[in-house]
């Protein structure tokens, strides 16, 4: 059994700020080819998920620790809805259906749990929403 505690979160937190993407996951699921991914995504201030989406996975998020944005847009890159996770504040996560486009902002030092479908699919470049500005 592995507990998720104050103690694993600092480890993690403290991978990320190390880490040149701000982030770092630590991995319950022992094979990227496994069924059922479950991970903590540890973020630091200045990273940022890109506008992506999962064809065939839903996702779920649930903050454990800080604050995230996520926003969710149309094919046209605009936003259709966005929330601030944070624990204290009582948003404690958002699960994100298949093939629907979504970010994640990190606001503050923050730790996630996802969980989604494996096994693990690198995107191609449809997989990734380019926004023009």
């Amino acid at each position: 059994m592995k507990i998720i505690d104050e103690s694993l979160l600092d480890f993690v937190a403290a991978e990320a700020k190390l880490s040149p993407r701000l982030r770092k996951n630590y991995n319950f699921h022992q094979s990227l080819d496994d069924k059922c991914h479950r991970f903590l995504n540890a973020m630091e201030p200045g990273t940022f998920v890109p506008i992506h989406h999962h064809p065939t996975k839903d996702e779920t998020l649930v903050i454990l620790k800080g604050r995230v944005r996520v926003s969710t847009y149309n094919d046209k890159g605009e936003v259709l809805e966005t929330c601030v996770l944070c624990h204290e504040e009582g948003r404690y996560g958002a699960d994100i259906p298949k093939n629907v486009w979504h970010d994640v902002e990190c606001l503050e030092p923050s730790v996630l749990m996802e969980c989604k479908e494996g096994p693990f699919v690198p995107h191609e470049a449809d997989g990734i929403l380019e926004v023009k500005k």
